[in-house]
């Protein structure tokens, strides 16, 4: 994935986009940000720079789970998964992970116990069943639209869309078109054509992880 700063607007849709799409509850960020401030007014300046998992190429999290077959694993086209069966909820990956992007569940309840209020749980009786309301069961074509409790889970690049040809649904829902998913391997893929144009960073490159999420158009905006 490319992400060009220059043209993200820090509104947070990918965030809300990736809730939405993956069933993911509160105070868990398959997307978040980094928020960086500094300098006094009239010369204060900010850095927003848009995160989620790095997919990384030499993945700590991958070396770090203990479970044979690992718990946390590389698929053939470089995307990280997780298996919620194989996982022991010891969250080593979690805390093997440098940018801090895995989401260990604690509750003891269901994940989503959260989000049934007084208000979700009426609609539920109003229309019969026990569906939990304005859930997405897409993601639940190659993985789990429902994580358990006590188990890790975080990006998948949207892996239930990848597999039919789409593009995880943060790059469709930023309303500034500055996502881009595609091939690497492929010179003429248009993430290919953005890196090879721009200069470009990833995070903390001194971790060494080969992360696959690029920057392009650094820039710091002053407020």
């Amino acid at each position: 994935m490319v992400i060009d700063l220059r043209r993200c607007i820090g509104c947070d849709a990918c965030n809300i986009g990736c809730k939405n799409e993956n069933n993911v509850p509160t105070g868990f960020f398959w997307a978040h940000h980094i928020l960086e401030q500094h300098g006094e007014f009239p010369d204060y300046r900010y850095r927003y720079i848009p995160t989620l998992c790095n997919h990384c190429g030499n993945a700590p999290c991958v070396a770090a789970c203990p479970v044979e077959p690992k718990a946390i694993f590389k698929l053939p086209n470089n995307i990280t998964m997780n298996s919620q069966e194989r996982c022991i909820g010891c969250r080593a990956c979690e805390f093997a992970c440098p940018y801090g992007v895995i989401y260990y569940n604690p509750r003891d309840e269901d994940v989503h116990a959260e989000w049934q209020t007084v208000e979700a749980r009426a609609m539920v009786e109003r229309v019969g069943g026990d569906t939990i309301p304005w859930s997405n069961p897409d993601p639940g074509n190659t993985w789990a639209a429902i994580r358990r409790p006590h188990k890790v889970e975080k990006c998948s690049f949207c892996h239930h869309r990848v597999e039919v040809g789409e593009s995880p649904w943060c790059t469709v829902v930023c309303p500034a078109t500055a996502r881009f998913f595609g091939d690497l391997d492929d010179p003429d893929s248009e993430v290919s054509r953005l890196l090879a144009e721009n200069e470009y960073f990833v995070l903390q490159p001194e971790a060494a992880t080969d992360p696959q999420v690029y920057y392009i158009n650094d820039f710091d905006q002053k407020a």
